[in-house]
């Protein structure tokens, strides 16, 4: 994915834990092990909009390699580009849209949301209006797929980005009532996250046609790789990895084929208003 000379947004926060000086070059994060069942892609953590706290920077400085400080300039300019998609998307509702800021982080996280590790991957929380995106996901991705993957990289971004935009525009209720009434891990809460989750990747992929049809952005075998990316993240696709069989009233992502779907509408269509997951019958997603 070409992103050579974009501008990168500013509304990012870098929190990375900083490494032992003289051994910066050696290290990057590679060998961190993340458990593909722990992370979820497009797994936010929980909705506590109402709880307020101020998070500081463990680390001023961190040293890091270079392949690292890449992927740092590209998330920042993927940000960017996700900035100036859903202002003007915004405009066109009559609305105003206020991004999302990202926090990088490598080891533990506070957030609004409650605290995490790195081996909880990419994820959006509302309380704070915050991407929190740990790096050594893109790098344990890059193994799995056996190639680098800016696309998927991208991809990843424009989805929690995609949670930001159901939160402002009201997306999420739903699913809260349901939780509310059914308790979260119920079949009904269940349905209603994976109907969030596969809104937020039709609005990734929405947001990638359109980054492309004004920058020309996407290269050859850049879809493909976001596809094949796609298939590791079904729920289907983990639990049969992680215990050879599926669950599905316990599904909370959709399947790898569901996901690739809704990520292709957007992608292919362009359209906002094809996006509706909420009123779909659920055997239908």
């Amino acid at each position: 994915m070409k992103m050579d000379g974009r501008r990168e947004s500013v509304n990012v926060e870098d929190r990375r834990t900083k490494k032992n000086v003289g051994k910066a070059a050696g290290i990057g994060i590679g060998g961190v092990v993340i458990a593909i069942l722990a992370w979820i892609f497009g797994g936010q953590a929980p909705d506590i909009s109402s709880v307020v706290e101020t998070v500081q920077s463990t680390a001023s400085s961190y040293i890091d390699s270079k392949t690292e400080e890449q992927m740092v300039k590209f998330s920042k300019q993927v940000l960017a580009s996700t900035e100036d998609f859903w202002t003007e998307e915004f405009r066109k509702m009559g609305r105003g849209y206020t991004p999302p800021k990202m926090v990088l982080y490598s080891s533990d996280v506070n957030t609004a949301c409650g605290d995490f590790t790195a081996k909880t991957g990419p994820f959006y929380c509302s309380g704070d209006a915050t991407v929190y995106l740990d790096l050594a996901f893109f790098m344990d991705l890059n193994k799995k797929l056996g190639r680098k993957s800016d696309f998927a990289h991208a991809m990843v971004i424009g989805h929690e980005v995609g949670h930001h935009v159901q939160y402002l525009l009201g997306q999420m209720e739903p699913r809260q009532k349901i939780r509310n009434r059914y308790g979260t891990g119920s079949l009904q809460d269940n349905q209603a996250t994976v109907r969030v989750e596969l809104q937020a990747d039709f609005y990734a992929g929405l947001w990638a046609h359109h980054e492309n049809e004004r920058f020309k952005s996407l290269e050859p075998g850049d879809v493909e790789e976001a596809m094949d990316a796609i298939l590791t993240f079904g729920d289907d696709y983990i639990q049969k990895s992680s215990k050879g069989y599926a669950s599905p009233e316990s599904f909370r992502h959709g399947t790898s084929e569901q996901r690739s779907r809704w990520f292709k509408k957007g992608l292919e269509t362009g359209d906002f208003r094809q996006g509706d997951t909420q009123s779909v019958a659920y055997d239908a997603l």
